[in-house]
């Protein structure tokens, strides 16, 4: 990513790039009204992956909820090369039988850094996490429960994210311990906000959450050290082993490439066997 570590890019100034091709696989649904967050007063594009066979079967799905949509599933609307979440599950569903929903909620442009991070910043301004999650919560998860076949219960739910995405993940699965069941925390923005580790203390998620960190070591010379950090705290807090995974690329950077490699280790772990 051009912005490196900080992630703080106004992306609402990015012009859209509409010269490059849609990469989005065909179930990768773009919902045709934007969702409005309520205390923010602002809308929300929303977009849904649905496991191969979706249409013809009558089961039941878990869902994984992701920041920055747009980077997620397409090429054309990513801001520096997308995760290929779509790719990705549709080629687990075929090797491993791994079927689930997506729902990835796009980024808010210049309020990212506001609305990934539940605690005001004296340099970066307030805090919107606390509105944000709470759309997340409140709004968009009954929305997508009343709609499609989820599997709605906290074990079978689950929120991930990148840089200030892991930040909110963290934060989530603490503050709704009973609506989320895992985590994925990719290289997470803990330098912006270092009130998350009293938090999670004081807030640890419950044993039998399952929380899969990622962090590169050429990211920054405090990301993997703020990581263990946290992997000590929830281990401090009576997480048991089988309750955490992390993992370190050496070479790692901070960027979509290295996130998008780590996805099929991450979301195999946190919805495969032993769910």
């Amino acid at each position: 990513m051009a912005c490196n570590l900080l992630a703080l890019c106004d992306w609402s100034s990015v012009p859209a790039q509409v010269s490059k091709p849609s990469t989005a696989q065909p179930n990768v649904h773009v919902l045709p009204t934007p969702f409005v967050i309520p205390g923010l007063n602002r809308e929300r594009t929303v977009r849904i992956y649905l496991p191969p066979g979706y249409e013809r079967s009558m089961r039941r799905y878990p869902v994984l909820y992701m920041h920055d949509g747009q980077n997620l599933f397409d090429d054309a609307t990513a801001y520096a090369g997308e995760w290929g979440v779509d790719e990705t599950l549709n080629a687990l569903a075929k090797s491993r039988g791994l079927r689930l929903i997506v729902v990835g909620i796009d980024h808010g442009g210049a309020e990212r850094v506001h609305e990934l991070n539940p605690w005001d910043n004296t340099q970066y301004g307030k805090g919107e996490g606390e509105q944000y999650m709470a759309f997340v919560v409140d709004v968009l998860k009954p929305w997508i429960d009343q709609r499609y076949r989820t599997q709605p219960e906290s074990r079978h739910t689950a929120i991930m994210g990148s840089s200030m995405g892991g930040l909110i993940s963290s934060f989530a699965i603490s503050r709704y311990r009973e609506v989320f069941g895992g985590a994925g925390i990719f290289s997470p923005a803990y330098w912006l906000a270092p009130q998350v580790f009293d938090y999670v203390a004081s807030h640890p998620p419950p044993p039998a959450a399952r929380l899969y960190f990622y962090a590169g070591g050429s990211e920054s010379d405090s990301m993997v050290p703020d990581m263990k950090r946290m992997v000590a705290l929830l281990e401090r807090a009576g997480l048991p082993p089988r309750s955490l995974a992390v993992e370190v690329n050496p070479v790692g950077r901070h960027d979509e490439g290295a996130w998008r490699a780590e996805f099929p280790r991450a979301v195999a772990w946190l919805f495969g066997a032993g769910r």
